[in-house]
């Protein structure tokens, strides 16, 4: 039997995906894996019980990822669950972008009073006439599982796509659009496209990368849409740009006492993946990802642990080690299992950065065996799974 504690709403269509081996309990300390969304846990204390947390969406700054690996708890993500969810609103903000529909709606909101409106709205509506994105030059900066998605939905409405990614995945690759063009550097992006979109992740490399010295190679009056991270946007520099006219304008999910405050901005409420589908799509990831982790022992879409895939075990038993990545490891796993005549069947080890996790499948495990384990040097928990 495993336990699990919700520190946020969870949706029910993923906790259903739990099976009577499991049960919700309301004490954390108590629990054998958590489930979070967006509940702050940097200053939680983790118990010894704890195996794995998974988030249930993409982003994991409200986990303390580093404080977990050293514990041995292995942290879980849902790249992609909610991509379909972030690609629509994407194409929405394009749409906001190029045709005034805001400033429209807000006209006849102001002027709902009017008696002779609709006379009215013929005058009116041609200040907020705007351009068709059919012909239109999109660039896609991350061909991930979202921008796969808007280069693809983007390139059906009759935009022409250019896509940036050095490190796209083969699995992308080969769902990306045949006719999107695939460009090599970022200049080719910033100096052919009409409009811009962002979808990477934020790192050291990539904040800021929407810069004064980016736009500059841009076209007068591009469109930069956000649907990322607020920090891969220098938010100085776009205010600057904005005023000039360089950009025409920026489109973004993070609402923020500086964007809030900027002419020529379209601000959404962070409402990226906020539908019901993308929720329920998390939610049942997150849990397949604890239950093959916890059942199995194996590791799918960790962001402090590497990912292992040794099936489901055929042998009498299975012992999974979480552990530091160096030297000499292995063979003083090996050395606990010879010196007690039993035999590894099967071995796998990975790494991760500082971090590395082995799994062996064997004839049998005891208390001892575990025990000695236990007590070599930089192994972190160590589970018998079977």
């Amino acid at each position: 039997m495993y336990t699990y504690n919700c520190l946020n709403k969870i949706s029910e269509v993923g906790i259903k995906t739990f099976d009577d081996k499991y049960t919700q309990v309301d004490d954390v300390n108590a629990a054998d894996a958590i489930l979070v969304r967006s509940a702050a846990m940097h200053d939680m204390d983790f118990s010894d019980k704890l195996l794995a947390v998974a988030r249930a969406g993409a982003g994991v700054n409200n986990i303390p990822l580093d404080k977990c690996a050293e514990k041995g708890i292995v942290v879980f993500n849902t790249p992609g669950a909610n991509a379909n969810g972030v690609k629509e609103l994407v194409i929405a903000g394009l749409l906001l972008a190029s045709r005034d529909i805001v400033g429209g709606v807000e006209w006849v909101k102001e002027n709902h009073s009017l008696e002779d409106i609709a006379k009215q709205v013929e005058k009116a509506k041609s200040v907020f006439a705007g351009k068709e994105i059919y012909g239109k030059k999109l660039g896609v900066i991350g061909l991930g599982a979202i921008g796969v998605l808007v280069a693809n939905a983007a390139e059906s409405l009759g935009m022409e796509v250019y896509g940036y990614d050095p490190y796209v995945s083969v699995q992308n690759a080969w769902k990306l659009s045949r006719k999107v063009k695939y460009v090599k550097t970022l200049e080719e992006i910033y100096r052919d496209c009409d409009y811009i979109t962002v979808h990477v992740p934020l790192m050291d490399s990539t904040k800021g990368m929407i810069n004064m010295e980016a736009i500059s190679l841009m076209k007068q009056g591009v469109v930069i849409l956000n649907f990322a991270r607020d920090l891969l946007v220098n938010e100085k520099d776009m205010g600057i740009a904005l005023e000039s006219g360089k950009v025409a304008r920026y489109v973004s999910d993070f609402p923020n006492p500086t964007t809030a405050n900027m002419k020529g901005v379209i601000l959404i409420p962070h409402l990226g993946a906020s539908t019901e589908e993308s929720e329920d799509n998390c939610a049942k990831m997150a849990v397949c990802e604890l239950k093959d982790y916890l059942e199995n022992g194996n590791i799918t879409n960790s962001v402090n642990y590497p990912a292992i895939d040794a099936g489901v075990c055929q042998t009498a038993a299975r012992v999974l080690i979480l552990h530091k990545n160096i030297p000499n490891m292995i063979a003083q796993f090996s050395t606990v299992f010879s010196s007690s005549g039993i035999n590894i069947e099967n071995l796998i080890n990975k790494s991760r950065g500082e971090f590395a996790c082995s799994v062996l499948d064997v004839a049998e495990v005891n208390d001892k065996i575990v025990s000695e384990i236990n007590s070599i040097e930089s192994v972190l928990k160590v589970r018998v799974i079977k």
